[in-house]
This record gives C-alpha cells, sequence and structure tokens, in this order.
C-alpha cells in the first residue's frame, strides 16, 4: 500500500472515532504527529472522495468531521429530533452572543432591553453552542461568553464571518453595538467608585 494511502486510511479512521470535529494539529497529534502539509493534502483528497456520497468530510471553524450529505439529512429526521425549540429569548440570547462575542450577561440584558435568566443561558451551554469564554477586565470582572464549534457545525458555518446580515441588521437597528452596553457598563462601575470615594472622604 502507498504512503498516501496508508495515509488516507488513517486519517479516515481517526475521524470516524473522534467524537468531536478534530484540528489539524489534534489530528497530527492523533496519527503520531504526522506532517501537517501532507495531512493538507490528505484531507483534500478525502473531500474529494467523499463529496458524491452520502456522507462529506467539512472544515467548520478549522476543525474537521464527517457529516450527513446535505440531500440525505431528511432520511435522518425522523430518527433524532433537534434540541427543543428555543424560546424566544434563548434565540434573541444566541443571536447576541454569535454577532457581538465575547459579551456579559450585563450586555446581553442591555441590548435585549430586559434581564436574562441564568436558565436561558444554561439552556444555550447545555445545547454546545454557548460557553464562557472568561472574563471581562472591568471592576466585577463578569463572565463573559462565546459561541462554540458545535455552534458552527449545528448551523453550517465555517465560520462567523458566515453569519447572515449582520451590516443590513445593524442598519435597521435591530441590533445596538455591544459597544453602548460595555461603555455603559464602564460608567456605571465608575460612578461607583467616585461615590465610594467621596463616602470615605466625608
Amino acid at each position: 500500500m502507498s504512503e498516501p494511502q496508508a495515509l488516507d486510511r488513517a486519517l479516515e479512521a481517526a475521524l470516524f472515532a473522534a467524537e468531536d470535529a478534530l484540528t489539524i494539529d489534534q489530528i497530527a497529534s492523533h496519527l503520531g504527529d504526522a506532517d501537517k502539509g501532507e495531512l493538507r493534502a490528505a484531507l483534500a483528497r478525502l473531500t474529494d472522495f467523499y463529496a458524491p456520497r452520502g456522507i462529506h468530510l467539512v472544515e467548520r471553524g478549522k476543525r474537521w468531521h464527517f457529516q450527513t450529505a446535505p440531500d440525505c439529512a431528511h432520511l435522518l429526521r425522523k430518527e433524532k429530533e433537534s434540541l427543543r425549540k428555543l424560546s424566544r429569548a434563548a434565540t434573541e440570547v444566541l443571536a447576541i452572543i454569535a454577532y457581538h462575542e465575547p459579551v456579559s450577561r450585563a450586555e446581553i440584558e442591555s441590548i435585549r432591553g430586559v434581564q436574562t435568566s441564568g436558565g436561558t443561558l444554561d439552556v444555550l451551554m447545555e445545547a454546545g453552542w454557548v460557553k464562557p469564554a472568561g472574563r471581562r477586565e472591568v471592576p466585577g470582572r463578569p463572565v463573559i461568553y462565546a459561541t462554540t464549534p458545535e455552534f458552527l457545525r449545528h448551523f453550517g458555518l465555517e465560520s462567523r464571518r458566515d453569519l447572515p446580515g449582520i451590516d443590513e441588521l445593524r442598519a435597521t437597528g435591530m441590533l445596538d453595538p455591544v459597544e453602548d452596553a460595555f461603555e455603559a457598563e464602564m460608567s456605571a462601575a465608575e460612578e461607583g467608585s467616585v461615590a465610594e470615594d467621596m463616602s470615605g472622604e466625608a
């Protein structure tokens, strides 16, 4: 068996057995630190090989995995329903995070104009579409949230650049820039700090 064929078979097996989509670095590690240039060539060969078949090899968010061919997806709908239908609140929160990430809960609430329950964020995290992405370096250090590779994979996006119509939505005023919410949070924090200083001087 030629070396390219052996690499293709090993790559195919690694991707098939993986529970999650894999980056080039992860694939290389799985295959004993394989050469990344050779891996990219093998991925291209397998992508072409599977293009006319019932499953496709695709890259989403710089991660590779097998997925059902779009024209065969209807055959599997009876097997698994999508996650329970998202509430309007969860849909709004997911859209805000996707377009403005990373954002804090306070910033989400400022954009929506209403409070966001912890349960809404929990639903999105349980779905695997949203994750904590650190803390904002402002007083109180609030947790900030971002979307995940699973979010990209579920909605068939290669990256967040493929999200539809952000400029159009901003033009209509339906999505306010998160910077306004961030500045409001900073102003509130500064006012609180000044009030504490004045209290100390008194």
